[in-house]
């Protein structure tokens, strides 16, 4: 149910064929949309159910498994238990069928990717075989041959993966939380109940797993109180911590045994204190699996960042494009502003899209801060259903627009180059969802990429 443009629901309908199951697969979106993915299973005996949900598919199928952006409260999912099916996901498939003795999972609002693969970075260093999977646009179960007992396998868990493993009352080995900050409060009722589905990653731990908690967040630090297993934190500002904390410029692990051992903070190529903070979780996270020091030192040194990520997309006339499109919620813009408070250049923010019913006070204000220092130059908005909620928030903030919100990506782009001087950043941080105009954020941050790379140098001219 739900076969998305992403390589999840293409990744359990083509493992499902392979075990010989009778597949239908049903999504809300037309074939024309679905294409891309549809053209990866041509071939495959599937049967499709496009443009529409057909309640006799649920009353049939002896297995429902779900996309994880489908809602749980769902009535065709409703039909289907009441008919007797059993209800899965990709990832709760994954787990009860995946043979490792260390699987990790990581989430949080922010940072979760970038962890994730910094972590499956430093620990590929010790094990090769590590498997990095979740929510990556990767599919779990297409992994399921390389791994045996001993493959580290490292997860980006969503909160809508972890709402499936609540219901399966599964928890990986060793978890940690990046932070929290509101999110798809389009989808939950509030923030309780956006951390409720979070805190499944640790809920169902054993006395002897470990889970990893980010001492700097107000909300994260209180789940220790009820996690089962054993507590390592991560933190910028406290140090002597067990867990893995900043002291000056290095990292340091301090194990349950009060033994140290240091890591050069310089060896993290990724700007900002949330990449900090991204890094002490997966130094965290290694050290637990039993991941070697020169494994670690060697995995931050040759670990280049993540795309869509503060991404540097082009320098060009002096001017350099960072494509953060994965800032989909106002606190991630925030964190892309304050990574480059040390940067010299000024900023020509792009900013906008689709409302996931997230405040925009914190973010306006973080745009009005950066602005009185100096280091903003200019917003360029994309057209969407949040940016109007976004305008009233820099309004109320003393930051006035008088441009109209761009309809057209391309038009906004060569906007903010035409504001950009030498030394200048264009940063594509939207603080806002993507439907709308885009298939998905990772469209996004495509279409930044490939307009920015056919931009042309600018004539110099003589007098």
């Amino acid at each position: 149910m739900g076969l998305g443009l992403h390589d999840g629901g293409l990744g359990v309908a083509r493992f499902l064929v392979e075990q010989g199951a009778d597949v239908t697969v049903t999504d809300l979106r037309s074939a024309e949309v679905l294409a891309p993915t549809l053209e990866k299973l041509k071939g495959l005996p599937i049967r499709y159910v496009l443009g529409d949900h057909r309640e006799e598919d649920f009353r049939q199928a002896e297995l429902v498994v779900r996309n994880p952006a489908v809602p749980r409260e769902s009535r065709f999912l409703q039909i289907a238990r009441e008919a007797g099916a059993s209800l899965e996901m990709e990832m709760t498939l994954f787990f009860k069928l995946c043979p490792s003795n260390f699987i990790l999972g990581i989430t949080g609002t922010r940072g979760k990717t970038s962890t994730t693969l910094l972590a499956g970075s430093l620990l590929k260093e010790w094990r090769p075989d590590t498997v990095i999977a979740g929510n990556l646009r990767i599919s779990a179960l297409a992994t399921l041959d390389r791994i045996t007992p001993e493959t580290p396998v490292v997860l980006e868990l969503s909160s809508w993966q972890l709402e499936g493993l609540g219901e399966q009352k599964l928890s990986p080995r060793l978890a940690a939380f990046t932070n929290m900050s509101p999110d798809h409060l389009n989808r939950y009722r509030d923030m309780d109940d956006y951390a409720d589905a979070k805190r499944n990653i640790y809920r169902w731990q054993k006395p002897g797993d470990v889970v990893v908690l980010n001492a700097d967040d107000s909300l994260v630090k209180t789940f220790a109180a009820d996690a089962p297993g054993q507590v390592a934190w991560t933190s910028l500002d406290q140090t002597g911590l067990p867990g893995a904390y900043l002291s000056g410029d290095r990292f340091i692990w301090n194990d349950a045994a009060g033994s140290e051992e240091v890591y050069p903070a310089e060896l993290l190529k990724m700007p900002g204190r949330h990449s900090q903070a991204n890094a002490l979780t997966a130094i965290a996270l290694a050290k637990a699996a039993g991941c070697s020091r020169e494994a670690i030192l060697t995995g931050l040194a040759n670990f280049k960042g993540v795309a869509d990520r503060l991404e540097l997309v082009r320098e060009l006339d002096g001017v350099r494009y960072y494509n953060d499109t994965t800032a989909t919620s106002p606190a991630g813009t925030v964190v892309a502003l304050e990574a480059f408070e040390q940067d010299q250049g000024q900023i020509i923010l792009i900013a906008g899209g689709a409302d996931k019913k997230l405040e925009f006070e914190p973010m306006a204000q973080a745009i009005a801060r950066s602005t009185g220092l100096g280091r903003l130059k200019k917003i360029v908005l994309l057209g969407g259903t949040a940016t109007p909620r976004l305008q009233a928030a820099l309004e109320q903030a003393g930051i006035s627009i008088s441009e109209a919100p761009y309809s057209d990506f391309r038009e906004a782009v060569l906007a903010a180059r035409q504001r950009a001087q030498p030394g200048d950043i264009v940063l594509l941080s939207p603080g806002a969802a993507s439907f709308g105009m885009f298939l998905h954020e990772f469209d996004r941050g495509e279409q930044f990429r490939k307009l920015v790379g056919e931009l042309s140098p600018k004539i110099a001219t003589t007098a």
